[in-house]
Protein backbone atom coordinates (compact mmCIF):
# COMPACT_ATOMS: atom_id res chain seq x y z
CA UNK A 1 0.00 0.00 0.00
CA UNK A 2 1.21 3.44 -0.78
CA UNK A 3 0.85 6.28 1.73
CA UNK A 4 -1.66 9.19 1.04
CA UNK A 5 0.82 11.86 0.42
CA UNK A 6 2.99 9.38 -1.88
CA UNK A 7 2.11 9.09 -6.38
CA UNK A 8 -0.80 6.94 -6.86
CA UNK A 9 -0.33 4.76 -9.76
CA UNK A 10 -4.03 3.93 -10.12
CA UNK A 11 -4.72 7.98 -10.50
CA UNK A 12 -2.65 8.22 -14.09
CA UNK A 13 -4.55 5.14 -15.13
CA UNK A 14 -8.06 5.53 -17.10
CA UNK A 15 -9.23 1.82 -17.71
CA UNK A 16 -6.76 -0.37 -15.40
CA UNK A 17 -5.59 -3.56 -15.73
CA UNK A 18 -7.91 -6.21 -17.68
CA UNK A 19 -10.92 -3.69 -17.57
CA UNK A 20 -8.99 -1.82 -20.75
CA UNK A 21 -9.37 -4.62 -22.74
CA UNK A 22 -10.95 -3.92 -25.90
CA UNK A 23 -14.86 -5.26 -25.71
CA UNK A 24 -15.41 -9.17 -26.92
CA UNK A 25 -17.07 -7.48 -30.04
CA UNK A 26 -14.55 -4.80 -30.98
CA UNK A 27 -12.44 -7.62 -30.88
CA UNK A 28 -14.69 -9.73 -33.40
CA UNK A 29 -14.80 -6.91 -35.50
CA UNK A 30 -11.17 -6.51 -35.61
CA UNK A 31 -10.63 -10.54 -36.64
CA UNK A 32 -13.01 -10.24 -38.97
CA UNK A 33 -11.29 -7.32 -40.89
CA UNK A 34 -7.56 -9.20 -40.67
CA UNK A 35 -9.82 -12.36 -42.13
CA UNK A 36 -11.04 -10.10 -45.03
CA UNK A 37 -7.40 -8.20 -45.40
CA UNK A 38 -5.62 -11.74 -46.44
CA UNK A 39 -8.41 -12.61 -48.79
CA UNK A 40 -6.05 -13.22 -52.43
CA UNK A 41 -2.87 -13.30 -50.40
CA UNK A 42 -1.06 -16.32 -50.10
CA UNK A 43 -3.01 -17.05 -46.97
CA UNK A 44 -1.04 -18.20 -43.58
CA UNK A 45 2.06 -21.42 -43.78
CA UNK A 46 1.06 -24.76 -43.14
CA UNK A 47 3.44 -24.31 -39.71
CA UNK A 48 0.89 -21.93 -38.10
CA UNK A 49 -1.21 -24.11 -36.03
CA UNK A 50 -3.25 -21.52 -34.01
CA UNK A 51 -3.52 -17.84 -36.11
CA UNK A 52 -6.58 -16.23 -36.83
CA UNK A 53 -9.01 -18.44 -38.46
CA UNK A 54 -9.49 -20.03 -34.98
CA UNK A 55 -8.18 -17.56 -32.77
CA UNK A 56 -7.19 -18.43 -29.36
CA UNK A 57 -5.01 -17.39 -26.01
CA UNK A 58 -1.83 -17.45 -28.63
CA UNK A 59 -0.20 -18.09 -31.81
CA UNK A 60 1.25 -21.36 -32.29
CA UNK A 61 3.89 -22.11 -34.66
CA UNK A 62 5.81 -25.17 -35.47
CA UNK A 63 9.31 -25.33 -35.76
CA UNK A 64 9.08 -29.45 -36.31
CA UNK A 65 7.39 -32.42 -35.95
CA UNK A 66 8.58 -31.69 -32.04
CA UNK A 67 8.63 -28.48 -31.14
CA UNK A 68 6.42 -25.68 -31.62
CA UNK A 69 6.60 -21.75 -30.61
CA UNK A 70 3.67 -20.26 -28.72
CA UNK A 71 3.98 -16.12 -28.80
CA UNK A 72 1.40 -13.85 -27.14
CA UNK A 73 1.59 -10.52 -26.36
CA UNK A 74 -0.31 -8.31 -22.93
CA UNK A 75 0.06 -5.26 -21.74
CA UNK A 76 -2.14 -2.64 -19.61
CA UNK A 77 -2.42 0.50 -17.37
CA UNK A 78 -2.25 0.37 -13.63
CA UNK A 79 -4.55 -1.58 -11.33
CA UNK A 80 -2.64 -1.33 -8.25
CA UNK A 81 -0.82 1.65 -6.56
CA UNK A 82 2.13 -0.89 -5.95
CA UNK A 83 4.46 -1.13 -8.62
CA UNK A 84 5.93 -4.24 -7.57
CA UNK A 85 2.90 -5.84 -7.58
CA UNK A 86 1.74 -3.87 -10.92
CA UNK A 87 4.96 -5.31 -12.95
CA UNK A 88 3.91 -8.69 -11.62
CA UNK A 89 0.61 -9.00 -12.14
CA UNK A 90 0.88 -7.75 -16.02
CA UNK A 91 3.76 -10.02 -16.33
CA UNK A 92 2.08 -13.07 -14.84
CA UNK A 93 -1.46 -12.02 -16.92
CA UNK A 94 0.52 -12.17 -20.15
CA UNK A 95 2.37 -15.63 -19.43
CA UNK A 96 -0.84 -16.95 -18.64
CA UNK A 97 -1.69 -17.25 -22.48
CA UNK A 98 1.30 -19.40 -22.74
CA UNK A 99 -0.14 -21.78 -19.99
CA UNK A 100 -3.38 -21.63 -21.40
CA UNK A 101 -2.12 -23.10 -24.66
CA UNK A 102 -0.44 -25.87 -22.89
CA UNK A 103 3.27 -24.45 -23.19
CA UNK A 104 5.81 -23.79 -20.96
CA UNK A 105 7.95 -20.25 -20.95
CA UNK A 106 11.29 -19.76 -22.43
CA UNK A 107 11.74 -15.67 -22.81
CA UNK A 108 10.50 -12.55 -22.87
CA UNK A 109 10.43 -9.12 -23.88
CA UNK A 110 9.23 -6.19 -21.80
CA UNK A 111 6.33 -3.68 -23.22
CA UNK A 112 6.18 -0.31 -21.02
CA UNK A 113 5.17 3.52 -21.49
CA UNK A 114 6.21 5.57 -18.87
CA UNK A 115 5.37 9.13 -17.82
CA UNK A 116 8.56 11.16 -17.95
CA UNK A 117 7.78 12.24 -14.62
CA UNK A 118 7.19 9.14 -13.20
CA UNK A 119 10.74 8.39 -10.38
CA UNK A 120 13.14 6.32 -11.66
CA UNK A 121 12.74 4.12 -7.95
CA UNK A 122 8.98 3.56 -9.05
CA UNK A 123 9.49 2.07 -12.88
CA UNK A 124 12.79 -0.13 -11.56
CA UNK A 125 9.95 -1.57 -9.07
CA UNK A 126 7.93 -1.70 -11.78
CA UNK A 127 10.47 -3.93 -14.24
CA UNK A 128 11.76 -5.79 -10.92
CA UNK A 129 8.17 -6.98 -10.47
CA UNK A 130 7.81 -8.22 -14.16
CA UNK A 131 11.42 -9.85 -14.47
CA UNK A 132 11.21 -11.82 -10.69
CA UNK A 133 7.69 -13.50 -12.34
CA UNK A 134 9.41 -14.23 -16.14
CA UNK A 135 12.49 -16.20 -13.51
CA UNK A 136 9.60 -17.22 -11.69
CA UNK A 137 8.41 -18.98 -15.01
CA UNK A 138 11.43 -20.56 -15.85
CA UNK A 139 12.38 -17.91 -18.33
CA UNK A 140 14.40 -14.78 -19.41
CA UNK A 141 14.05 -11.65 -20.11
CA UNK A 142 15.80 -10.52 -23.30
CA UNK A 143 15.04 -7.23 -24.27
CA UNK A 144 12.17 -5.07 -24.61
CA UNK A 145 10.91 -1.63 -26.00
CA UNK A 146 10.02 1.63 -24.07
CA UNK A 147 8.07 5.13 -25.18
CA UNK A 148 7.37 8.00 -23.59
CA UNK A 149 3.32 8.29 -22.63
CA UNK A 150 1.49 10.00 -20.28
CA UNK A 151 -0.52 7.24 -19.04
CA UNK A 152 1.78 3.83 -17.36
CA UNK A 153 1.64 0.65 -19.69
CA UNK A 154 3.41 -2.33 -18.79
CA UNK A 155 3.43 -6.17 -19.85
CA UNK A 156 5.45 -8.60 -22.36
CA UNK A 157 5.91 -10.43 -25.29
CA UNK A 158 6.25 -13.57 -24.30
CA UNK A 159 7.59 -16.75 -26.74
CA UNK A 160 7.01 -20.34 -25.03
CA UNK A 161 7.06 -23.71 -26.48
CA UNK A 162 5.01 -26.81 -26.83
CA UNK A 163 4.70 -30.51 -28.75
CA UNK A 164 2.56 -29.87 -32.14
CA UNK A 165 0.34 -32.71 -30.62
CA UNK A 166 -0.07 -31.60 -27.22
CA UNK A 167 -1.60 -27.72 -27.75
CA UNK A 168 -4.27 -27.08 -25.56
CA UNK A 169 -7.19 -25.34 -27.20
CA UNK A 170 -11.12 -23.69 -26.27
CA UNK A 171 -12.31 -26.11 -29.45
CA UNK A 172 -11.71 -29.42 -27.37
CA UNK A 173 -14.80 -29.20 -25.09
CA UNK A 174 -16.37 -32.75 -25.10
CA UNK A 175 -20.38 -33.62 -23.99
CA UNK A 176 -19.81 -34.87 -20.69
CA UNK A 177 -16.82 -32.79 -19.70
CA UNK A 178 -16.35 -31.81 -16.28
CA UNK A 179 -15.50 -28.37 -16.25
CA UNK A 180 -13.09 -26.61 -13.70
CA UNK A 181 -11.91 -23.14 -12.75
CA UNK A 182 -8.48 -22.68 -11.12
CA UNK A 183 -8.70 -18.89 -9.59
CA UNK A 184 -11.55 -17.25 -7.75
CA UNK A 185 -13.31 -14.34 -9.56
CA UNK A 186 -13.77 -10.27 -8.62
CA UNK A 187 -10.27 -8.86 -9.18
CA UNK A 188 -12.29 -6.16 -11.19
CA UNK A 189 -14.57 -4.99 -8.58
CA UNK A 190 -11.81 -5.39 -6.07
CA UNK A 191 -9.25 -3.22 -7.72
CA UNK A 192 -11.94 -0.46 -8.80
CA UNK A 193 -12.94 -0.32 -5.33
CA UNK A 194 -9.19 0.22 -4.30
CA UNK A 195 -9.07 3.36 -6.70
CA UNK A 196 -11.66 4.73 -5.03
CA UNK A 197 -10.36 4.24 -1.92
CA UNK A 198 -13.17 1.66 -0.77
CA UNK A 199 -11.65 -1.79 -0.29
CA UNK A 200 -10.59 -3.39 2.64
CA UNK A 201 -6.91 -4.01 3.13
CA UNK A 202 -7.29 -7.20 3.44
CA UNK A 203 -9.40 -7.97 0.42
CA UNK A 204 -7.07 -6.08 -1.66
CA UNK A 205 -4.21 -8.01 -0.66
CA UNK A 206 -5.88 -11.38 -1.46
CA UNK A 207 -6.70 -10.20 -4.63
CA UNK A 208 -2.99 -8.96 -5.16
CA UNK A 209 -1.76 -12.77 -4.50
CA UNK A 210 -4.13 -14.14 -6.19
CA UNK A 211 -3.64 -12.21 -9.43
CA UNK A 212 0.48 -12.72 -8.90
CA UNK A 213 0.14 -16.37 -8.86
CA UNK A 214 1.39 -18.40 -12.28
CA UNK A 215 -0.95 -20.43 -13.73
CA UNK A 216 2.42 -22.83 -14.56
CA UNK A 217 1.12 -25.60 -11.63
CA UNK A 218 -2.96 -25.67 -13.04
CA UNK A 219 -1.43 -25.45 -16.81
CA UNK A 220 0.75 -28.47 -15.84
CA UNK A 221 -2.59 -30.44 -14.41
CA UNK A 222 -3.94 -29.79 -17.38
CA UNK A 223 -1.64 -30.95 -19.88
CA UNK A 224 -1.15 -34.50 -16.91
CA UNK A 225 -4.80 -35.11 -16.95
CA UNK A 226 -5.23 -34.31 -20.91
CA UNK A 227 -7.94 -31.86 -20.30
CA UNK A 228 -9.62 -31.60 -23.81
CA UNK A 229 -9.88 -27.50 -23.82
CA UNK A 230 -8.56 -24.36 -21.77
CA UNK A 231 -8.00 -20.70 -21.64
CA UNK A 232 -7.25 -18.39 -19.22
CA UNK A 233 -10.34 -16.31 -17.46
CA UNK A 234 -9.00 -12.27 -17.81
CA UNK A 235 -11.17 -9.50 -19.65
CA UNK A 236 -14.00 -11.24 -20.90
CA UNK A 237 -14.88 -12.66 -17.37
CA UNK A 238 -15.89 -16.12 -16.33
CA UNK A 239 -18.79 -16.12 -19.09
CA UNK A 240 -17.02 -14.74 -21.37
CA UNK A 241 -14.26 -17.02 -21.73
CA UNK A 242 -16.96 -19.86 -20.85
CA UNK A 243 -18.98 -18.88 -23.75
CA UNK A 244 -15.91 -19.05 -26.18
CA UNK A 245 -15.03 -22.51 -25.30
CA UNK A 246 -18.87 -23.07 -26.19
CA UNK A 247 -18.89 -21.63 -29.62
CA UNK A 248 -15.25 -22.64 -30.30
CA UNK A 249 -16.25 -26.35 -29.10
CA UNK A 250 -19.93 -25.96 -30.91
CA UNK A 251 -21.49 -27.23 -27.34
CA UNK A 252 -23.17 -25.77 -24.10
CA UNK A 253 -22.05 -24.98 -20.70
CA UNK A 254 -23.71 -25.61 -17.74
CA UNK A 255 -22.11 -23.18 -14.45
CA UNK A 256 -23.36 -23.78 -11.48
CA UNK A 257 -23.41 -20.76 -9.64
CA UNK A 258 -22.80 -22.25 -6.00
CA UNK A 259 -19.86 -23.73 -6.96
CA UNK A 260 -18.23 -20.93 -8.52
CA UNK A 261 -15.09 -19.74 -6.19
CA UNK A 262 -15.73 -15.62 -5.15
CA UNK A 263 -12.53 -13.61 -3.74
CA UNK A 264 -13.07 -12.36 -0.05
CA UNK A 265 -15.27 -8.49 -0.97
CA UNK A 266 -16.27 -8.99 -4.43
CA UNK A 267 -19.92 -9.60 -4.05
CA UNK A 268 -19.95 -6.76 -0.97
CA UNK A 269 -18.26 -4.48 -3.85
CA UNK A 270 -20.87 -5.42 -6.23
CA UNK A 271 -23.94 -4.68 -4.13
CA UNK A 272 -22.48 -1.50 -3.27
CA UNK A 273 -22.68 -0.61 -7.17
CA UNK A 274 -19.03 -0.69 -7.48
CA UNK A 275 -18.99 -1.97 -11.19
CA UNK A 276 -16.80 -2.14 -13.91
CA UNK A 277 -17.22 -0.51 -17.54
CA UNK A 278 -15.82 -3.64 -18.89
CA UNK A 279 -17.88 -5.98 -17.18
CA UNK A 280 -21.19 -4.05 -18.70
CA UNK A 281 -19.40 -4.21 -22.10
CA UNK A 282 -19.61 -7.95 -21.61
CA UNK A 283 -22.68 -8.52 -20.70
CA UNK A 284 -23.99 -6.30 -23.80
CA UNK A 285 -22.41 -8.59 -25.77
CA UNK A 286 -23.22 -11.86 -24.38
CA UNK A 287 -26.86 -11.14 -24.20
CA UNK A 288 -28.55 -13.90 -25.73
CA UNK A 289 -25.33 -15.89 -25.68
CA UNK A 290 -25.96 -16.37 -21.60
CA UNK A 291 -28.72 -17.90 -19.62
CA UNK A 292 -29.11 -16.91 -15.74
CA UNK A 293 -31.05 -18.63 -13.53
CA UNK A 294 -33.42 -16.40 -12.00
CA UNK A 295 -32.61 -17.64 -8.61
CA UNK A 296 -28.88 -16.32 -9.00
CA UNK A 297 -28.09 -12.81 -7.43
CA UNK A 298 -27.64 -9.14 -9.38
CA UNK A 299 -24.36 -9.31 -7.48
CA UNK A 300 -23.41 -12.53 -8.34
CA UNK A 301 -24.35 -11.71 -11.88
CA UNK A 302 -21.76 -8.96 -11.59
CA UNK A 303 -18.98 -11.25 -10.48
CA UNK A 304 -19.61 -13.62 -13.25
CA UNK A 305 -19.68 -10.53 -16.15
CA UNK A 306 -16.29 -8.85 -14.37
CA UNK A 307 -13.19 -8.52 -16.41
CA UNK A 308 -10.26 -10.67 -14.47
CA UNK A 309 -6.55 -9.83 -14.46
CA UNK A 310 -4.22 -12.39 -14.70
CA UNK A 311 -7.49 -15.18 -13.55
CA UNK A 312 -7.47 -18.67 -13.66
CA UNK A 313 -7.71 -21.31 -15.84
CA UNK A 314 -10.88 -22.55 -17.20
CA UNK A 315 -10.79 -26.00 -18.07
CA UNK A 316 -13.27 -29.09 -19.24
CA UNK A 317 -11.88 -32.96 -18.86
CA UNK A 318 -12.80 -36.15 -19.27
CA UNK A 319 -15.28 -36.83 -16.63
CA UNK A 320 -13.94 -39.99 -15.43
CA UNK A 321 -10.60 -38.37 -15.13
CA UNK A 322 -12.24 -36.09 -12.34
CA UNK A 323 -11.09 -37.73 -9.59
CA UNK A 324 -7.23 -37.95 -10.74
CA UNK A 325 -7.17 -34.70 -11.44
CA UNK A 326 -8.28 -33.78 -8.36
CA UNK A 327 -5.85 -35.82 -6.29
CA UNK A 328 -3.06 -34.67 -8.56
CA UNK A 329 -4.18 -31.19 -7.89
CA UNK A 330 -4.42 -31.74 -4.36
CA UNK A 331 -0.33 -33.11 -4.05
CA UNK A 332 0.61 -30.45 -5.93
CA UNK A 333 -1.00 -27.65 -3.66
CA UNK A 334 -3.17 -26.12 -7.10
CA UNK A 335 -6.79 -24.84 -6.16
CA UNK A 336 -9.27 -26.25 -8.23
CA UNK A 337 -13.04 -25.71 -8.40
CA UNK A 338 -15.30 -28.06 -10.21
CA UNK A 339 -17.97 -25.71 -11.36
CA UNK A 340 -20.23 -27.15 -13.95
CA UNK A 341 -20.52 -29.74 -16.79
CA UNK A 342 -20.13 -29.65 -20.46
CA UNK A 343 -24.11 -30.27 -22.38
CA UNK A 344 -25.42 -30.51 -25.55
CA UNK A 345 -26.85 -27.31 -27.08
CA UNK A 346 -24.72 -24.01 -27.16
CA UNK A 347 -23.81 -20.98 -24.88
CA UNK A 348 -23.54 -21.12 -20.98
CA UNK A 349 -26.40 -21.80 -18.94
CA UNK A 350 -25.70 -20.69 -14.81
CA UNK A 351 -28.25 -22.72 -12.33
Amino acid sequence: MVASDELRLTELAQLAGCAGKAGPDTVAMVLRLLAEARVGAAGEPGDLLVGLDEPDDAAVYALSDEQALVVTVDFFAPLVDDPYSYGAISAANALSDVYAMGGEVALALNISGFPTELPEETVSQILRGGADKVVEAGGVIAGGHTIIDAEPKYGLCVIGFVHPDRVLRKSGAEVGDAVYLTKPLGTGLITTAAKFEEAEAEHLQTAIETMCALNRGAAKLARDCRAHSLTDVTGFGMLGHANEIAQASDVGLRLEAVSIPLLPGALEYAYRGILTGGGQRNRRYLDGRVEISSTVSEELRHVLYDPQTSGGLLMTLDQARAPEFEAHALDEGVSVWRVGQVIAGAGVTVV
